[in-house]
């Protein structure tokens, strides 16, 4: 996975990720505050202890992560058909390209510990 870390004086700390995985850096630029990154980061750490995959509903984008893969998942794509009906007479569909990304764990885990060093400088 290829990223890069801006520090943009405007919009503050950016993660600007290759197209396929926009939604990853999407979540980490608008749904992870960074207070919260050293805490996910031992929720990394201990995740093959839980049972469950860890989920976290964010506003407009649904993580989960397990010991396998970490899986973003835009709200938009759970919307049942009936809430699209209404726009049926507008010729309007979802578009799902970009509302789907994943990646492996380990790769997951080495992006958020190069976010948080990056952050951390920046402060």
């Amino acid at each position: 996975m290829e990223y890069q870390f801006i520090r943009d004086p405007i919009s503050g700390f950016r993660v600007k990720i290759s197209d396929e995985q926009a939604l990853i850096g999407r979540w980490f630029n608008e749904e992870l505050a960074h207070n919260e990154v050293k805490d996910l980061l031992a929720q990394c750490r201990n995740i093959k202890s839980l049972n469950t995959p860890l989920v976290r509903l964010g506003k407009e984008v649904r993580f989960k992560l397990c010991e396998q893969e970490a899986l973003f998942e835009a709200h938009s794509l759970f919307h049942n058909s009936d809430d699209l009906a209404q726009y049926q007479d507008d010729a309007l569909e979802l578009d799902e390209h970009g509302l789907m990304a994943v990646c492996g764990f380990e790769d997951f885990v080495e992006l958020l510990e190069a976010w948080n060093d990056f952050i951390g400088r920046g402060r």
